[in-house]
């Protein structure tokens, strides 16, 4: 396994060759000014909730990281806000080889035949962000978007080159507030048709399916949007629509923060948003493709699991009470809903 370099600050680019020039109009380099410019608007934004709620002082902290094989990262991490207890904004650009297991992880349903193959060549670069807000009645949420390349297995010479995107935007309040909620999704939904009005319906279903939490029966939260392995229109479109993508996940989530962050709350409604941390962390440890290929590929083990909370609980055998506050929150993760 790959270890990384700390450095002590990010280099302009982690691509090499000529994709490294600022000018480069390349897949690669477009997808990292994107994620790179992605970051530092989302910690932007978070900072200044921050500071607009007394909690001046209270930043991001940076580390930069190289790897020997390939590429690097920058995690952004801040913790013990008065808003937020934490927030993560990554990004990674790495490339090289990788084992067929870890190709298994990254694309299972187009996998198969490598069992036998040698490693790999790949090229992965993302934007990945969890933020937990202190306030139950202010909701997580995740985005991530992603690009991905590799090459024929290097004992198959000739096998064809692929690219996919990857990534989605999706919701996880502890307590159902329906103006948040359909907030959130009309900004996806108003994303999704400026290419296609069916990439809404498609995705807002492949999210709730990809974030079932399949031991609970229950879905992580309320959902959002969700794509992976995703080629099949040109590879412009694509980098458009992804772009389009994170560009609205400041307005589809700092309204809801404003509104919520002041909240107030009872010991038994921070209970309940432990409880439903509990569940992120299932999900996220379990089934997320996301960890298992980090984990596979020898990755930065602080930035995969920087998406989990600070705190989270568990109570054996804990059921809200019908009709409750809680209990709505649980039934809409069991029968996910139309908001929009």
């Amino acid at each position: 396994m790959e270890r990384e370099t700390p450095e002590a600050a990010p280099p302009p680019t982690f691509l090499r060759g000529e994709e490294a020039s600022s000018g480069s109009s390349s897949a690669r380099a477009r997808f990292e000014r994107l994620i790179r410019r992605v970051q530092a608007e989302v910690c932007a934004a978070l900072e200044a909730v921050e500071e607009g709620s007394g909690g001046g002082g209270v930043v991001f902290r940076e580390d930069a990281w190289t790897r020997p094989g390939g590429g690097g990262g920058i995690s952004r991490v801040l913790q013990g806000g008065h808003v937020f207890e934490k927030a993560a904004v990554n990004v990674s650009v790495v490339y090289g080889v990788m084992p067929p297991d870890a190709y298994r992880a990254a694309r299972p349903d187009a996998a198969a035949g490598v069992e036998k193959a040698g490693p790999v060549p790949f090229f992965a670069a993302g934007v990945s962000s969890v933020i937990h807000p202190n306030n139950p009645f202010a909701p997580t949420l995740h985005f991530n978007y992603r690009y991905f390349e590799t090459e024929a297995p290097q004992d198959a010479p000739g096998a064809p080159r692929q690219w996919w995107f990857g990534g989605g935007t999706d919701l996880t309040p502890s307590y159902i507030i329906e103006e948040d909620i359909k907030h959130f999704h009309s900004v996806q939904k108003q994303a999704c048709d400026k290419f296609d009005p069916t990439f809404y319906p498609r995705f807002k279903k492949w999210c709730d399916d990809y974030f079932h939490i399949k031991h609970r029966g229950e879905r992580r939260g309320v959902g959002g949007i969700f794509f992976d392995d995703l080629n099949d229109h040109d590879q412009e479109t694509l980098l458009d629509f992804a772009t389009e993508c994170a560009a609205s996940v400041i307005p589809a989530y700092i309204p809801i923060i404003e509104r919520r962050k002041d909240t107030p709350f009872t010991e038994d409604h921070r209970a309940w948003q432990q409880l439903r941390r509990g569940r992120y962390v299932e999900f996220n440890l379990v089934y997320d493709r996301g960890t298992t290929f980090g984990l596979k590929t020898g990755g930065r083990i602080e930035s995969i699991l920087v998406s989990l909370p600070l705190t989270a609980r568990w109570e054996y055998d804990h059921k809200p009470q019908e009709g409750t506050e809680e209990w709505k929150l649980l039934d809409v993760c069991i029968n996910p809903k139309e908001w929009i």
